[in-house]
């Protein structure tokens, strides 16, 4: 409608002579629906990194908001993720008090600090600004932003499985020569462990370039082909003031200038040539590889199920069904047999927590703030329980009692017969993700406060909490599912140690960070051996000694980098678990070698449920649910 506009205009300004001239009017027509798009110029302001809740965050950010509205060139802001530190609600909502604040429309997408840690899964983000991902046309390009987590849990960058659902359905309504900017918060490169899904696409399209965040540095990409812009972090670092960038787009190029608020828009420090795209094909661009699976022919994928959205959790097998929520808040179920969906469960908010069999019932947390008994037969509803916050971490269930905690600072023991709660425990400082232990007549388990807690399992009193004495939150042991063995428990966390604590007590035995583990860990069945996974490469064995440290083994399985919370999984001499990277591992303790392995996708895969010797479910963070056999 634009071109329309501006051709019945210059018709009008030429005057009846032209309007004789039919040939004329035409081949104006083809010269402004070729060019007119780039016809308009603008200029945006790019902020990133704002990180709302570290230290004098707000005060840069409230800077830049009164250099924005002291402006009249500035059409709209784009915000390109870690708009906070943490993701908590109550940076959230400062975050979004301040932006308010702008004279301009504004448009955000989360990055890993707003998802990797959020206490809502991500549900906050969505309440507070409306959206995780946008598409809005603004003088004929079309912007195009998406959600990038990990969400919950520590992993790679990953396009949300539903970003990329939603993102086909965008482009489908848009014209192939429409131009296209393309907001993200990471690069799409393999810092997002699906690049790829994102440049392919992309490339099919007219985009001109693409914006990111996450570096805190100004510096140009070239994705595939496609221009990158990275802008710098808002933060001041170690200098007097903060700063954003001003991006002028022209008829033939755009410029990027970096903004001092309150000071001067300096040089154009990047330009990106515009116009018309004709992306080559290549096959010498990285991309995943699945030949490992050729090595191993003994193991088969019996079925493989996509969901719409991410999966970050453990699946459950009860009756016939493997049954999981996704990120979305929609329970599925699917039969162990075929892989095909017998039924699913709507909830509100993204589901994080792995369920939990009670007779023929599921029981799961959900990001809306309820609890759910489901019955695994048909997927009906048979109660629900409602927190005072979101309801992340996984249930365990013990003589007819679940023990699951919450993001409202509390921990609960639930009847799982009709919901009902029988103790409380309100003195938690941080969500908890994970699934507890129940040991020695003690609930143990971790949360994002910095504390392992262990409550008596009868009255929910606390019997003793512990920390690991860092001032950093990131270092909680907030992930791991704790294992115990001979009056011990052992975990691991984000300080690279693993640590044995006394039961009975909460004393420290042991801490050892001689082999750099991070949030995985697992026991032997007959309890003499913990397992883990350190960050590069290696598989290591500790013995279960209570008071003193020893390395038993370690063995290098060239896996690379690796800090995805996976368990460790034994079971007669197998060690089962998943990596970053959508593979599977089966290790033998005695030989201490790979029986197999075998790449899913890409992502990060869940801690296993393994069914039986020679099967097992797996779950990824792109929704891809797989059995595995092998002989």
């Amino acid at each position: 409608m634009a071109h329309i506009k501006r051709i019945i205009i210059l018709i009008n300004l030429l005057g009846s002579r032209i309007k004789r001239n039919i040939s004329l009017v035409l081949l104006l027509i083809l010269l402004l629906s070729a060019f007119g798009v780039y016809a308009q110029n603008f200029r945006f302001a790019h902020v990133s990194d704002t990180h709302i809740g570290a230290g004098i965050s707000e005060e840069d950010l409230n800077r830049t908001v009164s250099d924005i509205n002291s402006q009249d060139s500035l059409d709209f802001v784009i915000v390109t993720g870690d708009i906070t530190e943490m993701g908590t609600d109550e940076e959230l909502a400062l975050a979004k008090e301040i932006l308010e604040k702008l004279n301009i429309p504004y448009y955000v997408v989360p990055g890993n600090h707003d998802t990797g840690w959020s206490e809502s899964g991500g549900v906050t983000f969505i309440t507070e600004f409306g959206y995780d991902k946008f598409s809005f046309e603004h003088k004929g390009y079309k912007f195009i932003g998406c959600a990038s987590g990990p969400y919950v849990r520590m992993s790679d960058g990953h396009i949300p499985r539903d970003a990329i659902v939603w993102l086909d359905q965008v482009l489908k309504k848009t014209p192939k020569d429409q131009p296209i900017i393309f907001v993200n918060h990471y690069p799409i490169d393999n810092s997002l462990d699906n690049w790829f899904e994102i440049t392919e696409r992309l490339k099919e399209y007219n985009t001109q370039f693409a914006i990111c965040g996450h570096g805190h540095r100004n510096k140009a990409f070239d994705f595939e082909g496609i221009p990158g812009i990275m802008g710098r972090s808002n933060l001041r670092a170690n200098k007097e003031v903060g700063g954003y960038n001003i991006i002028e787009v022209t008829n033939e190029v755009a410029n990027i200038y970096e903004r001092t608020p309150g000071g001067e828009t300096h040089k154009a420090w990047n330009s990106v040539e515009l116009g018309k795209r004709n992306y080559k094909v290549r096959s010498d661009y990285e991309r995943p590889s699945y030949k490992v699976n050729d090595s191993f022919p003994q193991v088969q994928k019996a079925w493989e199920y996509h969901s719409d959205a991410n999966v970050i959790s453990t699946p459950a097998v009860t009756n016939g069904k493997v049954i999981f929520g996704n990120s979305t808040g929609l329970v599925e179920a699917l039969s162990e047999d075929t892989g095909k969906k017998i039924w699913n469960f709507e909830t509100k908010g993204g589901i994080f927590s792995s369920p939990a069999v009670y007779k023929d019932n599921v029981i799961l947390g959900s990001g809306d703030g309820n609890i759910y008994s489901l019955n695994s037969e048909n997927g009906s509803l048979n109660w629900k329980l409602k927190f005072e916050a979101s309801v992340l971490g996984s249930p365990i269930i013990n003589k007819g009692v679940i023990y699951i905690g919450g993001s409202d600072g509390s921990f609960r023991a639930i009847d799982a017969r009709n919901g009902k709660e029988i103790w409380k425990f309100s003195g938690l400082n941080g969500p908890v993700v994970s699934k507890p232990l129940i040991y020695d007549h003690k609930v143990i388990f971790g949360a994002w406060d910095k504390h392992l807690y262990a409550l008596d399992i009868k009255t929910g009193e606390l019997a003793w909490k512990w920390t690991n004495g860092s001032a950093n939150r990131m270092f909680s042991p907030a992930m791991v599912i704790p294992v115990a063995a001979n009056g011990s428990i052992y975990i691991v966390a984000p300080d690279r140690f693993i640590t044995a604590i006394n039961g009975e007590t909460g004393e420290t035995l042991w801490r050892s960070n001689e082999a750099k583990v991070r949030e995985s860990v697992g026991i032997s069945r007959d309890k003499k051996s913990l397992y883990a996974k350190t960050m590069n490469d290696t598989l290591v064995a500790f013995k279960a000694l209570g008071k003193n440290s020893e390395l038993s083994w370690k063995k290098d399985l060239d896996y690379g980098y690796d800090h995805v919370p996976s368990m460790l999984i034994e079971r007669k001499g197998d060690i089962f678990f998943g990596g970053r990277n959508g593979v599977v591992f089966s290790v033998n303790t005695d030989q201490k070698e790979v029986n197999w392995k075998f790449k899913i996708d890409n992502s990060m895969v869940n801690t296993i449920n393994l069914l039986s010797r020679k099967k097992l479910v797996a779950a990824t963070m792109d929704g891809k649910v797989v059995l595995l056999k092998w002989k």
